[in-house]
């Protein structure tokens, strides 16, 4: 009885082992078979936020009565960008830089006037369908006799961080479903993440021409276990 009791513990015993040493095989086995891919998502949105600055220059010998007029000068761009729906908040009018021509003694000035004043009005804005549509207007300011430097407008998107969790999702499922597909390649089953990077966002202008239309791309890279 004993004897039988002592063969049923070992028998046990053989077949725990046996079954251990299986598993070290298989996850020696396994053990650097995993694969490496890449999620991308794509997104073409519209700007929601803009700045433009529109600069302005005049010259001359008498520096209160330049000053004057390089102020009225300001007070018509801010006047123009208001009368095309933009709100006096969102326009900024910077303090005149005076430039005196005879304080630089390394030129040889011979011009008709002494000094140059120049200013710059911004607006900053979420309205940038309204402001892609002033900046076609500016010939309004030339015929009011405002010569302008009008800057290329830089355009935003305020709400990026509101997009990253969705396009982060979309890339990891791409990614998910690439690892699939080579899993399947593979005669393998796919098993669980191995590593995962947090994904590498980039934001550029669709093109040179619409830069108010930005391209969000995500690229994630994860690694998982094969079976």
């Amino acid at each position: 009885m004993n004897r039988m009791k002592e063969a049923i513990i070992l028998a046990v015993g053989l077949i725990a082992m046996g079954w251990c040493i299986k598993c070290g095989i298989d996850n020696f086995a396994n053990k650097d078979r995993f694969v490496t891919v890449k999620g991308l998502a794509e997104r073409e949105v519209p700007a929601d936020k803009v700045a433009w600055s529109i600069s302005t220059t005049e010259m001359g010998n008498d520096l209160p009565a330049l000053y004057q007029r390089i102020s009225q000068q300001a007070d018509k761009i801010k006047r123009f960008l208001v009368q095309n729906g933009l709100d006096e908040s969102e326009i900024t009018i910077n303090p005149p830089s005076v430039n005196d021509l005879e304080a630089n003694t390394w030129s040889e000035n011979r011009k008709s006037y002494r000094y140059t004043a120049h200013t710059t009005v911004t607006v900053y804005t979420k309205k940038v369908e309204q402001v892609n549509k002033v900046i076609y207007k500016q010939g309004d300011l030339l015929e009011q006799g405002v010569a302008i430097e009008s800057g290329y407008p830089n355009y935003e998107l305020a709400s990026f961080q509101d997009l990253k969790p969705e396009m982060m999702a979309e890339a990891i499922k791409a990614a998910q479903k690439t690892a699939e597909q080579f899993a399947e390649a593979s005669n393998a089953k796919l098993g669980g993440i191995k590593t995962a990077g947090q994904g590498q966002f980039e934001i550029d202008d669709r093109d040179q021409n619409t830069p108010y239309i930005k391209k969000i791309r995500v690229v994630t890279t994860m690694t998982y276990t094969l079976r």
